[in-house]
């Protein structure tokens, strides 16, 4: 039997954010590796510029959102598992949790360096319906971090 972890609580353990960190990099890398034509170009060449910051910038900046964003996705998450599927709840109300996502971001952009606020800034308006088609697969990552084996204490005996 599992013990169903709140999305909150994930990124309350040091070993398991940075294991969730990881695993959101990876998405993303391959959100943008999938983006073709002239618009995945230019995102292609704005990531890089973002991830030449430093190889903890991207790292770092995933981390400090994690929190934010696990505690907004959680309402919707919860409507999801009442429904019974949280990662096909999450794919039916891409767009809200979208939405939700970006507001967070929208609000760190704001006190973020000046090329990374000016990249965002550039792209904000155009990657709604990007971050709305990775919803499910950021659902599906989130997915089995929120099922965790209950742990079993000693009896004292």
């Amino acid at each position: 039997m599992c013990v169903v972890v709140k999305l909150s609580e994930l990124s309350q353990t040091p070993a398991l954010k940075s294991q969730l960190v990881a695993d959101v990099l990876h998405l993303i890398d391959a959100q943008v590796a999938a983006k073709k034509g002239v618009s995945g170009l230019a995102l292609k060449g704005a990531y890089r510029v973002v991830k030449g910051l430093g190889s903890d910038y991207l790292p770092g900046v995933v981390g400090r959102l994690l929190p934010d964003a696990l505690t907004a996705l959680e309402p919707l998450w919860v409507e999801g598992e009442a429904a019974g599927d949280p990662v096909a709840y999450v794919d039916q109300h891409r767009d809200r949790a979208a939405d939700t996502l970006l507001t967070i971001t929208d609000r760190k952009a704001q006190g973020a360096n000046s090329v990374v606020r000016s990249v965002y800034q550039k792209f904000r308006d155009s990657i709604q319906p990007d971050v709305a088609a990775a919803m499910p697969a950021i659902a599906a990552v989130l997915q089995p971090y929120t099922q965790a084996e209950p742990t079993v204490t000693p009896s004292g005996s």
